[in-house]
């Protein structure tokens, strides 16, 4: 199957880089390399770093960037150890980063991958497909609790609790090992007069798949190192798919454009805080209508903007 994805909010991210032509710049999720490319062609004697988790996107990027393959460098690895890819290519500071938090539509689509409900396939959800942890194991192996809490917590599923018992039940008398069985398990947790919607099991798979590839922990600790890479006046763009990560990314630029950050009841300042970046949107750019009806993945995206200080 041929790598697709389309890039979302890709002018708007292009725009909020600021690109300078011999600047460095890193694409922490390479994904399709819509966004690199647009950044590759803005580049004359600068540098992108493209970094994936995943062989296949990077296969394919790697042939269609080649053109600019002269001011690329790719690299396997995932954006959470941005300060140790950067140390390994001598790198301190960098001009601006993006990152776009969207599962590729090939990932979605590759029925071997697992992701998707749509398709009969083993439970595997993992974007690096060398890693130990998978759905499979996640479904046979964590406890109810355990199982409970990343439905609520990572899916804001309301059926949390009904569907984690029903795997427990279920998987006493056989392993859960398919999309379809793990599709039918969270489609009977719910009453008759609901088992008819389409999209009763976006929420579980989603939770699933953030807990597999352990998006929301790795996105908290990489913003902080991402920050701290970035040059004076650089720019960073974070598309966010999930309110759970726009909330991550909100927060962490409030605190880094905000001086004082002590309680209101102290009337003096003795944090010592300060402000390293600015918000360059204080509130999130989403897609235009016309983006929206072009590619229905794209309604829940965020792209919030910061420029070092």
């Amino acid at each position: 199957m041929e790598f697709n994805h389309v890039s979302v909010l890709k002018d708007e991210s292009i725009i909020g880089l600021n690109i300078i032509p011999n600047g460095v710049y890193v694409d922490c999720t390479l994904g399709g390399g819509g966004h690199s490319l647009e950044i590759a062609k803005r580049l004359e004697n600068g540098k992108l770093i493209c970094i994936d988790k995943d062989d296949d996107a990077l296969k394919y990027a790697k042939e269609k960037l080649g053109e600019y393959s002269k001011n690329i460098i790719f690299v396997k690895g995932n954006f959470v150890d941005i300060d140790k890819i950067l140390d390994e290519l001598n790198i301190d500071k960098v001009n601006g980063i993006l990152v776009d938090l969207g599962v590729s539509s090939y990932q979605l689509d590759t029925k071997a991958r697992g992701f998707s409900f749509k398709q009969d396939a083993r439970l595997d959800m993992r974007m690096d497909q060398s890693q130990k942890l998978d759905a499979e194991y996640v479904m046979n192996n964590y406890s109810e609790n355990e199982l409970s809490r990343i439905l609520y917590t990572y899916g804001e599923e309301k059926n949390a609790r009904q569907i984690a018992r029903k795997i427990v039940k279920i998987r006493e008398k056989k392993p859960i090992v398919s999309t379809f069985e793990l599709r039918d398990i969270i489609i009977s947790s719910y009453p008759p007069k609901f088992q008819n919607k389409a999209s009763l099991c976006n929420k579980a798979f989603q939770a699933i798949r953030i807990e597999v590839n352990n998006e929301l922990k790795d996105l908290e600790i990489a913003i902080e190192k991402m920050l701290s890479r970035l040059e004076k006046c650089g720019r960073i763009c974070i598309i966010t798919f999930h309110p759970l990560e726009d909330r991550i990314v909100k927060s962490a630029f409030k605190l880094h454009s905000t001086d004082c950050i002590c309680p209101p009841r102290i009337p003096k300042c003795i944090c010592n805080h300060k402000a390293d970046i600015r918000l360059i949107t204080r509130h999130p750019v989403v897609p235009s209508e016309n983006e929206m009806a072009n590619n229905s993945r794209s309604a829940s995206a965020k792209l919030r903007i910061a420029e070092k200080l």
